[in-house]
């Protein structure tokens, strides 16, 4: 047990109580705002960074939110102090709000660095969010915990359950193909989305939100609550509590998170069918952390990692069915035999005891390690020709016949030339070509946008065809389904062999063998890396043009190269 630091210890009182003008003009200003001397003296202050806006609608929650995490830290002896931070809504920010999770990272790092906090409470939940306010906590290197947004209620239509993102794919692809009204259309839109909270599939936002709690850095069973649950509230509270006594007790993500703590968020990402982009996440935070993690690991504990969750897209249920049937606590348990117990948590307790009474209660939401819904883990993990640094495809969410294929590629050159001829008649495209979408990674689109479920040819939607083998260097929601392998490193437009994929190129997917294989000869290849040219840089200003010339490939996380070096940064100079 770590010792109760000393009030003189506290980073928070060298603003507000050190000698001279500077700490004068800091109590002055808190006076100002209304405070008394009683509640900035001699108390824990702790930032509630909070990532609402009016645009962020997985947060609209927040604002009452944040009151509710106020009322804990003041009932347990602390001053809040809200931090607006960056929002960014996977819906709204285009052309992909993973062009500016590290921009949420820099500015979360940096607004804890320069004000007078000594902990944090981190509420997102929206994608990126949560790997973003984490890899800056983390950086930042104060005590923090994690509040997640929750999932929203299940979406309803004639009966049917509607999952978002997973539903919107599907029924999109039968709107396009003439099955569905534009009426009907309009009225599943309406249905949807029926409370605050995030995607309620197993997207990435409930996935990001269950593996940091997996991580030790959420009170237990925190990912599971629907956002609109009164127990959402509570957890708020609970929060606002528990992170004044991590203050007290100088315990930082340093302490908590090791590398049996990313292997155990591993092993659940496996089990819950989750999201590829949780990959790319996950090598981020690690690295903020200094703990080693590679894709080497991600397919090794898959191999031995069965799917347990039966939530869309890989299964049938949503998050609130998950919730009910015994949350993520129920499904760590069944989990235990592979996870390391012993790992520290937040709620200064082993993972092992967080887990003691929990219980699945719907054996069909949470399957039983003797019957999962998948033998593997939900992402394998593929090298080759086409992927010397590898690639990942999520094979819970794919089509079994496809996982072993071979076929012609039909290559789309950008995101533009794929939207100009993919529903093109005169395209020369057959159900088991293989699509290729070049260009679309970190530096190439830019930002590594949602685009590696491309859509199928409206000209073979007509024909009943509902899922190809697709390729790219992008990423895909992790509420999308289908044969889509993703992240493909190095990318197209540093050069990758995807950059030189031409039409009619044979290539060979093996899932099993984790192959992904270009059958062109050497010779040829090298002809035509000779005459690749770079594409033109997209910004030539300003943050995008720092995110071009820093961001990492896939395989390294895509944080910048820039913010894994150098020591931690000392404290600012209060004169």
């Amino acid at each position: 047990m770590k010792r109760r630091i000393e009030i003189s210890e506290l980073r928070s009182q060298r603003w507000f109580d050190s000698p001279g003008i500077r700490s004068f003009n800091v109590r002055t200003r808190a006076l100002q705002m209304g405070y008394s001397r009683e509640d900035f003296e001699h108390k824990p202050v702790i930032g509630i960074l909070n990532t609402w806006s009016d645009f962020a609608q997985c947060h609209s929650h927040f604002p009452q939110r944040v009151e509710e995490v106020k009322r804990g830290v003041w009932q347990a002896g602390g001053l809040p102090m809200e931090l607006p931070c960056m929002s960014l809504s996977e819906t709204m920010v285009k052309p992909t709000s993973m062009l500016y999770r590290n921009m949420l990272a820099m500015e979360v790092e940096e607004l804890i660095w320069s004000h007078p906090v000594d902990g944090v409470v981190l509420m997102g939940g929206c994608d990126k969010t949560t790997p973003g306010l984490v890899m800056g906590a983390a950086s930042a290197g104060v005590p923090a915990i994690y509040l997640p947004a929750g999932p929203m209620l299940s979406g309803r239509y004639k009966g049917r359950l509607l999952g978002s993102g997973s539903d919107n794919w599907k029924y999109w692809d039968e709107y396009r193909a003439g099955r569905l009204s534009q009426r009907e259309w309009h009225d599943m839109e309406a249905a949807l989305a029926r409370s605050p909270g995030h995607c309620m599939t197993m997207g990435t936002a409930s996935t990001m939100t269950s593996v940091v709690e997996a991580l030790g850095l959420t009170l237990p069973g925190a990912a599971s609550i629907p956002a609109a649950d009164s127990a959402h509230a509570r957890l708020a509270s609970d929060c606002g509590r528990r992170i004044v006594d991590l203050v007290w007790q100088g315990t930082k993500l340093e302490d908590i998170v090791t590398r049996a703590s990313f292997l155990n968020a591993v092993t659940v990402l496996m089990a819950l069918g989750g999201s590829t982009n949780a990959v790319i996440h996950l090598i981020a935070m690690a690295g903020r952390l200094r703990v080693p993690l590679a894709l080497e690991d991600f397919d090794a504990i898959s191999r031995r990692t069965p799917v347990l969750a039966n939530l869309r897209p890989s299964g049938k249920y949503l998050m609130e069915d998950f919730y009910y049937a015994g949350g993520l606590r129920a499904l760590m348990r069944e989990l235990a035999p592979m996870l390391d117990l012993s790992c520290s948590t937040v709620s200064g307790r082993p993972l092992g005891e967080t887990l003691e009474d929990a219980e699945i209660i719907d054996r069909d939401v949470i399957r039983p390690l003797s019957d999962p819904i998948q033998a593997e883990g939900g992402i394998a993990v593929l090298k080759g020709s086409l992927a010397p640094r590898g690639a990942v495809i999520k094979q819970s969410a794919a089509s079994p016949e496809l996982l072993r294929h071979k076929g012609r590629a039909v290559v789309f050159t950008d995101r533009d030339d794929l939207a100009r001829r993919v529903d093109d008649p005169e395209l020369e495209v057959e159900p088991d070509s293989v699509l290729v979408l070049q260009n679309a990674g970190a530096v190439g689109a830019p930002g590594m946008p949602e685009w590696g479920a491309l859509p199928i040819p409206k000209k073979l939607l007509a024909r009943g065809v509902r899922d190809m083998v697709r390729i790219s260097d992008s990423r895909m929601s992790g509420t999308s389904f289908g044969t889509c392998v993703l992240h493909v490193a190095p990318e197209a437009a540093r050069g990758g062999p995807l950059g030189l994929v031409r039409d009619g190129d044979l290539i060979e997917l093996d899932v099993p063998a984790r192959r992904l294989e270009l059958l062109v000869e050497p010779a040829e290849l090298e002809r035509r890396r000779a005459e690749w040219v770079p594409p033109k840089p997209f910004f030539t200003r300003g943050y995008g043009q720092i995110f071009m010339q820093h961001v990492l490939s896939a395989d390294q996380g895509c944080d910048f190269d820039f913010l894994l070096a150098g020591e931690p940064t000392p404290e600012p100079k209060i004169y």
